[in-house]
């Protein structure tokens, strides 16, 4: 990874993550969703698996619908579709911008997209999914997107690898 130095009076943990880089070989995703475009990184050494398998789907489209049981998210059902993986890096707290894949079990496999207060569940109760993406770019945009979806419904959604 490579260092930048904080600038004089932007100090702390924020700080940190602003002025923080990809290292060379990170793949970046681009996320275009309804009318607005993110950019996020693989969080390849946490999720290994869940990332590759992933990478194995793109380029990937679907709709997202909003979330029913896991509050301020969106979600992609993918029914009984079987990943072939267990769980890794996985949380039942993500944090705005952060896409988690529930490889199935209690509940059907699903991505959750989340863009604001959430906790992963679904009627049979809490989940947890592993967290492979999180977003770099478009954090602006996850709060609008989240209520387009919410009010106008199923929207279009497509990853694919960005060019480096």
């Amino acid at each position: 990874m490579k260092r930048l130095s904080i600038p004089p009076g932007r100090q702390g943990p924020a700080a940190l993550i602003a002025y923080s880089t990809l290292n060379d070989n990170m793949k970046k995703i681009i996320v275009n969703a309804g009318p607005f475009r993110f950019v996020g990184r693989l969080e390849e050494e946490k999720a290994p698996r869940t990332c590759q398998r992933f990478i194995e789907l793109l380029p990937f489209r679907n709709k997202v619908i909003h979330s029913r049981w896991s509050g301020e998210a969106v979600w992609i059902p993918l029914g009984d579709f079987d990943t072939g993986l267990a769980f890794e890096n996985h949380t039942s707290h993500a944090s705005r911008g952060d896409i988690l894949l529930y490889p199935g079990g209690f509940s059907e496999t699903e991505f959750l997209f989340v863009y604001g207060s959430s906790i992963f569940a679904s009627k049979m109760g809490q989940l947890a999914g592993n967290h492979f993406f999180t977003l770099l770019e478009g954090h602006e945009h996850l709060e609008a997107f989240g209520k387009l979806v919410l009010w106008e419904g199923a929207q279009d959604i497509e990853f694919s690898l960005a060019d480096k």
